[in-house]
């Protein structure tokens, strides 16, 4: 074995390796579970107990890297590839779900609408699936087609990739005209683009829309990336953005039996300035509450970032047919639709949707992509009878499946 002296950065290649984070990085059976692969020495353990950790002695062979340390005389071993893909500065941002790791879009983007995946290619060919969850995961969007239009479906279609999130509206809601409507979503009235629920902590974060019905005329679904429509308005009114990132504001929703409230910044960032969520719904919005000598600027950036909102070159229309089933991020993009008149002959426009948390859609996203045919599948209930779901995990492929 390779002498290294004694010391606390291992330069190796074009690798810079502190010691401290190799031995946090260690996965041999005394340091993470044989079994389950949970860790059995976490970071906080590493850092107290081995504050000055070396390497004393390094060798590279078969493509792996051996090094032991000091002060304990720990030995551990790391296949270089892995190294080059986590090695700190190089680690992908697995986890990141900022506007740095995703693609943002307005309608010269997508001028066909959401990128669009048959529900029996989805249900029979993981490729699909993952195709799917993909664009969800990168655009904030997509749709299932051909999925059967029938009642209850759109629970069928969420637990084949997470579990669903029930709220006061029940494990799935109907929007559809109400004679005695509780809430605006129950009328035929224009809904301007917002996010979902923004007076609970947390919000839904994906959120399912399954068209049963359409309306005769109007009634078309109105998508925006709010990823894109923050970074235009940090663009165009930097102050704006500034204080839309540091005020939090008041949500609430009275209803007949649920009063919800939260506060939050209508623009969320991460620890590096990046968008990690839009929070919209002037609906659900309250009067700031905000000392008097910040009312005006207050009120300037949230008129500033409806006027964003409302460019026309941001939105994209997608008409849901009969069996489209519009699954999206709720803490990312915004939707709405058009007016509509309530049929007279009857039925008329009616979407059943319901509630999925992201990191589901992620967890099963990274199963379908991490090892050929090794992983399997399944929903977290049981779906109706006769109905096959996808089982075998395969790699990621195009942007469209049928």
């Amino acid at each position: 074995m390779n002498s290294a002296g004694s010391v606390t950065v291992l330069e190796l290649g074009d690798l810079t390796l502190p010691a401290l984070w190799l031995r946090d990085a260690c996965g041999c059976d005394q340091c993470r579970h044989p079994g389950t692969g949970q860790r059995l020495v976490g970071s906080a353990r590493v850092a107290r107990l081995f504050p000055d950790t070396a390497v004393t002695r390094h060798e590279v062979a078969d493509g792996r890297l051996t090094v032991v340390f000091a002060p304990d005389g720990h030995r551990s071993t790391f296949d270089l590839d892995w190294l080059a893909r986590n090695a700190p500065g190089r680690a992908a941002r697995t986890a990141d779900q900022s506007e740095r790791g995703r693609v943002l879009w307005t309608s010269t983007d997508l001028p066909a609408g959401p990128p669009r995946v048959a529900w029996d290619a989805y249900l029979r060919s993981p490729v699909a699936m993952a195709t799917a969850l993909g664009a969800v995961s990168a655009l904030g969007v997509a749709i299932l087609t051909e999925v059967p239009a029938r009642p209850g479906m759109v629970l069928t279609v969420a637990r084949t990739f997470g579990f669903v999130r029930e709220t006061n509206y029940g494990a799935l809601f109907d929007v559809r005209i109400e004679p005695n409507p509780t809430h605006l979503a129950y009328t035929g009235a224009e809904l301007a683009p917002h996010t979902d629920n923004p007076y609970r902590d947390p919000v839904p974060t994906v959120q399912l829309l399954h068209c049963l019905r359409t309306a005769g005329e109007g009634g078309d679904s109105v998508l925006v990336d709010g990823f894109a429509a923050a970074s235009r308005l940090r663009d165009v009114d930097p102050a704006a953005f500034e204080t839309l990132t540091r005020v939090w504001l008041p949500f609430r929703y009275d209803g007949p039996m649920t009063i919800l409230t939260a506060r939050a910044p209508l623009i969320t960032l991460d620890d590096e300035g990046a968008v990690t969520q839009v929070r919209w719904n002037d609906r659900a919005l309250q009067p700031p509450d905000v000392g008097p000598d910040r009312m005006a600027e207050v009120y300037r950036a949230l008129a500033a970032f409806a006027a964003v909102l409302e460019a026309p070159d941001l939105a994209v229309s997608p008409r849901l047919a009969p069996g489209d089933c519009l699954i999206f991020d709720n803490t990312r993009v915004l939707h709405g639709r058009t007016a509509f008149q309530p049929d007279p002959a009857g039925g008329g426009r009616h979407l059943q949707g319901g509630y999925v948390d992201m990191d589901g859609l992620r967890g099963t996203l990274d199963l379908l992509r991490r090892d050929g045919g090794g992983a399997r599948l399944v929903p977290t209930a049981p779906p109706p009878s006769g109905v096959p779901v996808a089982r075998t995990a395969r790699a990621a492929a195009p942007a469209v499946a049928r």
